[in-house]
């Protein structure tokens, strides 16, 4: 296996849960083979606490995370992405900026959890569902031969991870 650490975006509106929660998970269960970042393109400007929840519950402590631009990711001096995934519907519509290097990108749809109503039992179990199909996917993206594939290859791989037929 190579020795490269894959960097990995997920991008969302508001960046403040379904990226959050798949930046965490990946970094958290990623060893050492990827590095994952999120942003988005009107970050919230705080993580939603519900989403912390949902990632401390599985196990995962980063007290790193923050809702952040895309506009990070577009600078210069930024890392340079291998994949750049989007993780809701309204980011996956949004004209985004350049990204150096050409990665590989994708749209993995998830239900917004922060648009649950009702009372906390309600909105705890809307974050913990889609916080277990964040993992299921990024289970099935870490198993994936990322070395042995090209671009064209890796793009029908996430395409079927998220539920689109290439």
């Amino acid at each position: 296996m190579s020795d490269k650490a894959y960097n990995v975006l997920f991008l969302c509106t508001g960046n403040s849960a379904r990226s959050i929660m798949a930046e965490a998970l990946l970094n958290g269960d990623g060893t050492g083979r990827f590095r994952a970042y999120s942003a988005g393109s009107h970050p919230a400007g705080a993580v939603n606490p519900y989403a912390l929840e949902q990632i401390q519950a599985i196990g995962h402590t980063q007290p790193d995370l923050r809702s952040k631009s895309w506009d990070e990711f577009a600078a210069a001096d930024a890392p340079e992405m291998d994949f750049v995934i989007t993780v809701c519907d309204k980011a996956a519509g949004e004209v985004c900026p350049f990204w150096p290097g050409q990665p590989v990108t994708a749209h993995w749809g998830f239900r917004d959890p922060a648009a649950v109503t009702g009372g906390a039992d309600e909105i705890r179990q809307a974050f913990a569902t889609v916080c277990r199909e964040i993992k299921t996917r990024l289970d099935i993206f870490r198993s994936l031969p990322i070395e042995k594939l090209d671009k064209l290859a890796l793009r029908r791989e996430l395409a079927k991870i998220g539920g689109v037929q290439p």
